[in-house]
C-alpha cells in the first residue's frame, strides 16, 4: 500500500460487512465445505506461488488463523471472506480467491473509477435505479457504503461486491460538478438463475445454450474497435489482450496505410501475453524484450520478435487508472524504447504473470472454486516492476468532472492535436460509445 488505511486492515473492515450484510444459517456441513476450500486453496498457494517464501509470512501459520475464523463464522458468506483475507495477505494483485459462482446476477447499474485522486460515475445504465434516483455521469463517489475511496481501495470495493459478496444496495456519497453534495441509496436489479447447471445432451440442452451466450456477448462487449480518420490517424480501441495472431495481422493491414497510430488501452485489463508479443511484434522493426519474467524456480527473457513489415510511424498510447497488466507492459516497454509517448493517467500498477487455477467438489453437483495465482513477477528492461507502481504518462492528462459529464474525451483529443489531425473533445467522446451488457 502506497498510502491510506493498509490492504489487511481495509479489507477486514469490508469482510465484516459483507458478513453482516445478509445473514444466512450455517450448517456443519457448510462448514465443512468452506474448510475443505480453505485446505485446498492453501495447498495450491504453496505450490505454484512465485515466491516459495510467501513474502516471509508463516503460511501455516495464517492458515490455522484463517480456519479458527471459519470455526466461528456465522454464515458462508464470512467464512469464504476469510478464505479471501487470507490470500490478499500476500498483497499481490493477481492473487485471489474465486469463489463458487451463485445463483444471482447483480447489476448495480452504475460504473465508477478513479480520474487522478478522485472516483467519478463514468456511465449509469438508462432506466436504472440509479438513473431514477438522478446519479450521473461526472458525480463524484466520496464515499461508498460508508468508506473512502482511493486507488489502493476502490478495487477491493469492486472485488467484494462484484465477487465475493454483492449488495444489496450502494450508499452513495456524491458531489456533483457544480460542487453540490447529496447522499443516494441505490438499490441493486437482482436476476435469478437456476442454482444447479444440467449440461447433459438430454435435458441441460438450454443450460448450455445460455451458456454459450453468455460468453458471445462478453466476446462481443471486449471485441476490438478502431477510427479511421483519415491516412494520418488511425485509432485502435483495444479493450483487452486476446486476439489472435490472425486477428492481429488482420489489424495490422488495417493500419499500415497510415502516418500515425493511437493506441487506446485506457480500461484495459489485460489478457495474454502471447498477444502482446504479437502486437509489439508489429510495431517494433527490431526484436524487443517485454521484461524478465522471474518466476518459482527460473528467469528468463520474454520477447516480442518483430514481424517482416512492422507500422513505422508516430505513436501514442492512452492509459487510465483501469489499464493494467499487458497494457502496462505495452505502454511501459513503449517509453523504455522511446516508440512513442504515453498521455493519460497513472495505470493501476497490477502487473503480474498469473494463472486460474479450479477446483471442484461433489460428485453428482459439483460445486466450482478456485484461485488465480501468481506464477512469476515481471521485472522491465530498467530493472524494475510495475506492480504496486503502474506506468507514469509522459503527459499527464486528466478529465474533469464536467467532461465526464459531457460525454467528452479530451485526452484522446490531445493525442490526436499532438498528431496534426483536429478532433474535438466532443467528437472524440463519440467514437467508441459504452455499450452496457444486455440484462439478463
Amino acid at each position: 500500500m502506497r498510502k491510506g488505511i493498509s490492504a489487511a486492515k481495509y479489507l477486514g473492515a469490508i469482510i465484516l460487512l459483507a458478513a453482516v450484510a445478509r445473514p444466512q444459517e450455517f450448517s456443519r456441513n457448510d462448514r465443512g465445505k468452506a474448510e475443505d476450500m480453505l485446505k485446498v486453496i492453501a495447498g495450491d498457494i504453496r505450490k505454484h506461488y512465485y515466491d516459495p517464501n510467501l513474502h516471509g509470512l508463516d503460511w501455516d501459520a495464517k492458515v490455522a488463523e484463517a480456519k479458527q475464523k471459519i470455526d466461528g463464522s456465522t454464515s458462508m458468506s464470512m467464512a469464504l471472506s476469510h478464505i479471501a483475507g487470507l490470500l490478499d495477505m500476500l498483497n499481490d494483485s493477481h492473487t485471489f480467491f474465486l469463489p463458487p459462482d451463485r445463483a444471482s446476477t447483480f447489476d448495480y447499474g452504475v460504473e465508477y473509477q478513479m480520474v487522478g485522486d478522485h472516483c467519478f460515475v463514468t456511465e449509469v445504465r438508462p432506466h436504472s435505479d440509479a438513473d431514477t434516483k438522478g446519479v450521473k455521469s461526472g458525480d463524484e463517489i466520496l464515499t461508498l457504503n460508508g468508506y473512502d475511496i482511493t486507488r489502493d481501495t476502490l478495487w477491493k470495493m469492486q472485488y467484494v461486491f462484484s465477487v465475493l459478496r454483492p449488495q444489496p444496495n450502494l450508499k452513495l456519497s456524491l458531489r456533483d460538478p457544480s460542487g453540490a453534495q447529496r447522499e443516494v441509496e441505490v438499490v441493486t436489479k437482482v436476476h435469478l438463475h437456476k442454482l444447479v447447471k444440467d449440461f447433459t445432451a438430454d435435458t441441460g440442452a438450454s443450460d448450455y445454450f445460455d451458456i454459450l451466450r453468455q460468453e458471445e456477448t462478453a466476446e462481443h462487449l471486449m471485441r476490438l474497435r478502431y477510427a479511421d480518420l483519415g491516412d494520418q490517424l488511425f485509432v485502435l480501441k483495444l479493450p483487452e489482450f486476446s486476439l489472435t495472431p490472425t486477428e492481429v495481422g488482420d489489424m495490422m493491414g488495417k493500419l499500415r496505410k497510415h502516418q500515425n497510430l493511437i493506441v487506446d488501452l485506457r480500461g484495459n485489463p489485460g489478457g495474454s501475453i502471447e498477444t502482446l508479443e504479437h502486437v509489439l511484434g508489429e510495431i517494433f522493426e527490431k526484436d524487443v524484450k517485454i521484461a524478465d519474467r522471474v518466476g518459482r524456480k527460473e528467469s528468463k527473457p520474454q520477447v516480442a520478435k518483430t514481424t517482416h513489415n512492422p507500422f513505422k510511424g508516430k505513436i501514442i498510447v492512452l492509459v487510465d487508472s483501469k489499464s493494467a497488466s499487458c497494457s502496462e507492459l505495452f505502454a511501459r516497454v513503449i517509453q523504455l524504447e522511446k516508440r512513442g509517448v504515453v498521455f493519460g493517467d497513472h495505470s493501476s500498477g497490477s502487473v503480474m504473470e498469473a494463472r486460474d487455477y479450479g477446483e471442484k467438489m461433489g460428485a453428482d453437483v459439483v460445486l466450482y472454486y478456485g484461485a488465480q495465482i501468481t506464477d512469476a513477477d515481471l521485472i522491465m528492461s530498467d530493472g524494475k516492476s510495475l506492480e504496486h507502481v503502474g506506468v507514469t504518462p509522459d503527459r499527464l492528462l486528466l478529465p474533469s468532472a464536467n467532461a465526464v459529464a459531457a460525454g467528452r474525451d479530451p485526452v484522446l483529443a490531445a493525442a490526436a492535436q499532438e498528431l496534426g489531425v483536429n478532433l474535438s473533445s466532443e467528437q472524440a467522446g463519440k467514437l467508441f460509445p459504452y455499450e452496457w451488457a444486455p440484462e439478463n
